[in-house]
Formats: structure tokens, C-alpha cells, sequence
């Protein structure tokens, strides 16, 4: 049955979807911002972002938003995590590899969430304790036993460059036992594909709350698990991300965790 709350969520998702599939073929005119090192912002991002909050705010208007682009708005147990365009970096090339993702957090757990992707029509959705869902269809994680033979999704994150050598050598120690690793530009799409079994697991460093609320609750009601590297069960506060089916994600903490600096393991 579909919550009401995911229904006014889908609804806010593809709105977003709408202007940035509108401005695709107009990027080279967009105006960008970029707001720290390496991490740009364009007008689409921020239209996106107005269209999702407009959704949201007529149907809960007591609820709290958080976006990436906005910041925080109101103050309330609920809050609504929003990334209106995660894979900005994707979409301002031309690389067809974005999507939004929209999550309603309730002190600190999230409960619903939706991840769209635009180009491809995808649909991933996901209500705490009903299950995870592609277009209509329940998904599950993958059924891979260990990292023998695993497909692993990760990101190098543009803010977190401090921590590249732990990373690499994470990175390098991964890679000797699973089977490949990709590197796709929008974390949000990442947990989703790992939701629904395209990948076995994935990790990243410094991700934001918009980065990841709506994907690990898809990961967590496709039957897998998600913490921090120190495998801690919950979003992370530190922002520092595993997920993946229950053996998979136990094998990358491990691992992972063997390399990381004691700093990468704090909570």
C-alpha cells in the first residue's frame, strides 16, 4: 500500500525531474556556482530544489526541510532531507548519471524515501518496515556471500581529499578480493542500484545527510544493512557510509576498517 507521504514525495521528485530534464539541453548556458573546491552548483539545482519544497510544504507545512541547496528551514521531529540533483558534476558534462532523492527523516531514522531518476524513468521508493520498490516492482539486495566476485560502488568525495590515502589504500584492498569497482557520480543512484541488487555493496567518505537518507532506506528495506566504517548500525553522523547485503557489508567493514585511519572511525 502506498503511504501518503511517499505519494507527495514522488509527486516532489518528478516535478524536480521535469526542470532538470527541461534544462538538459541547455547546460551550456546555466549559470554555476561553485560553493567550495570542486563542488559546483547551477540554477537548475536550485530550481529543482524550489519545485520539491513547494510539493512538500503544501501538503506538511509543519514539517522541517533540509536541502543541500537551501539549507535548513523550520523546526520539527520530521524533516524532509532533500538533494534535488545529486550528480550535479554528471549532468553540468552531459554524462546521463543523475537523479533526486528525497527523504523524510524522523529524529534521525529515515522513514521515507525516494530516489528518481529522470533519464531512465526509475522509480525507487521506500516506506520503514514495507519494503523497497523500483517501479512498483520489490527489490531486493543481491544474495552475494563475500566480497569473492562482488560488484562495489564508491566516490571520491570533492570536500574529503584529506583522506585520499586511506581511501586508496581501502580502495586497493577491496579490489584485490572483489570483482570490480565502480565510480558513477551520484551516491543516491549508487545505494539504489545497490538496493536492487546491481551492486553487491558500496562505501564513501563525507557524505552529506541529502547524499544518502533516502538510499540507505531503500538499501535497509531491500533486506540489507548500512552504517559507519567502524560498523556502527545508522546514518552516520560522520558522514563516512558502508552499505550493502548483510555478508557484503560485513566483509567491507572489515576490510575498510583495517585500513582507515583511527580518525575515519570516530562516530
Amino acid at each position: 500500500m502506498t503511504r501518503p507521504a511517499i505519494t507527495i514525495a514522488v509527486r516532489a521528485a518528478r516535478a524536480a525531474g521535469n526542470v532538470i530534464l527541461r534544462y538538459m539541453n541547455r547546460i551550456d548556458g546555466l549559470n554555476v556556482v561553485e560553493k567550495q573546491r570542486m563542488d559546483f552548483a547551477s540554477e537548475v539545482d536550485r530550481l529543482a530544489e524550489a519545485e520539491i519544497v513547494k510539493e512538500l510544504r503544501r501538503a506538511y507545512p509543519d514539517h522541517a526541510i533540509l536541502g543541500e541547496e537551501g539549507g535548513a528551514i523550520g523546526k520539527s521531529p520530521l524533516t524532509w532531507v532533500i538533494d534535488p540533483l545529486d550528480g550535479t558534476h554528471n549532468y553540468l558534462r552531459g554524462i546521463p548519471h543523475f537523479s533526486v532523492s528525497i527523504a523524510l527523516v524522523e529524529k534521525g531514522v529515515p522513514v521515507y524515501g525516494v530516489v528518481f531518476d529522470p533519464l531512465r524513468n526509475e522509480l525507487y521508493t521506500a516506506s520503514k518496515g514495507d519494503g523497497a520498490y523500483l517501479n512498483d516492482r520489490r527489490i531486493r539486495v543481491s544474495k552475494r556471500e563475500g566480497l569473492g566476485g562482488a560488484m562495489i560502488a564508491t566516490g571520491f568525495p570533492y570536500r574529503q581529499r584529506a583522506h585520499l590515502d586511506a581511501q586508496l589504500a581501502m580502495t586497493r584492498a577491496l579490489l584485490a578480493q572483489a570483482e570490480d569497482i565502480r565510480r558513477s557520480g551520484s551516491a543516491a543512484l549508487d545505494l539504489a542500484y545497490t538496493a536492487a541488487g546491481r551492486y553487491d555493496g558500496y562505501f564513501e567518505l563525507g557524505l552529506k545527510p541529502w547524499d544518502m537518507a533516502a538510499g540507505v532506506l531503500l538499501v535497509h528495506e531491500a533486506g540489507g544493512r548500512y552504517g559507519d566504517f567502524a560498523g556502527r548500525d545508522g546514518l552516520p553522523a560522520s558522514g563516512h557510509l558502508i552499505a550493502g547485503n548483510l555478508p557484503v557489508a560485513k566483509a567491507m567493514t572489515e576490510t575498510i576498517g583495517a585500513h582507515a585511519t583511527p580518525g575515519l572511525l570516530k562516530a
